[in-house]
């Protein structure tokens, strides 16, 4: 299968790249030779999958990879891990396709230890990058795991995220595994604008803070309405859950396949 690596040795020094413009073009090379990749794809919440998964599951057999201890407070991370299943599990039934999901363990400890000395960064800066790395490595790492021919990350389609950046980061992790990145800028040809008519669509609840609880309290965002938002939320949806028999999606957590409604 093409590698990305292999495009950008042709390119020339200090060129702009347009990592959409390669995206499409490995995706003419695997409809060109009749082949399914199987995409490993981490992703941070469900509007970011929204787009990300109408353009890749056409062509491509998606796994969506939920790893984001970064997510602060733990009711906000379950509500958008919840709100993703949810999503996938009605993308799925109205598309037809079979996208899976596997949750990493919610571990913030881990997150923490990373960004230390860095807590005080501005939103974009040094502390998002290693987070970045943090999150597409452990998704290099599952990809490699579980077998996967690629990995990818739909953060991507964020207006807010630095999309070159974050494709460096997935290159560079990739010459350490046996697994191939797959570059992408999804908010490209309007796929931050459909992502948000996916919203609508499918009425996804759209958060108003990346995560972390350093760029909620620069933000001026109030965790403690969020956590009792997040925590009504969790009671609705198990109240719910309780007395309906939905559709069940592919589920991994640990290795381990469990149903899941």
């Amino acid at each position: 299968m093409i590698n990305v690596e292999d495009v950008l040795s042709k390119a020339k020094p200090n060129q702009n790249i347009n990592y959409d413009k390669l995206m499409q073009e490995m995706r003419k090379d695997w409809l060109k030779k009749e082949i399914r990749p199987r995409i490993l794809m981490h992703v941070c919440c469900a509007p970011c999958s929204t787009y990300s998964l109408e353009y890749l599951a056409d062509f491509a057999d998606i796994t969506v990879y939920f790893a984001n201890s970064n997510i602060h407070p733990k009711t906000e991370y379950q509500r958008r891990a919840l709100v993703t299943q949810d999503f996938i599990k009605a993308f799925n039934e109205k598309t037809g396709h079979k996208v899976a999901y596997i949750e990493e363990l919610y571990q913030p400890n881990n997150y923490i230890q990373k960004v230390r000395g860095l807590e005080d960064e501005p939103e974009g800066g040094a502390r998002c990058r290693v987070c970045f790395d943090y999150r597409l490595d452990l998704t290099a790492r599952k990809a490699v795991e579980l077998d996967f021919d690629y990995f990818a990350s739909a953060l991507t389609i964020s207006p807010h995220k630095n999309a070159s950046l974050i494709n460096q980061i997935g290159i560079d992790i990739q010459k350490c595994y046996r697994t191939k990145y797959l570059p992408s800028d999804f908010k490209k040809n309007n796929g931050y604008r459909r992502s948000v008519q996916m919203c609508q669509e499918y009425d996804i609840y759209r958060q108003c803070y990346c995560g972390c609880v350093y760029a909620a309290r620069s933000q001026g965002v109030d965790l403690k309405q969020v956590k009792m938002e997040a925590k009504a939320y969790l009671d609705r949806k198990q109240r719910l859950e309780e007395s309906d028999a939905s559709v069940t999606i592919p589920f991994i957590y640990q290795g381990k396949e469990i149903k899941s409604k």
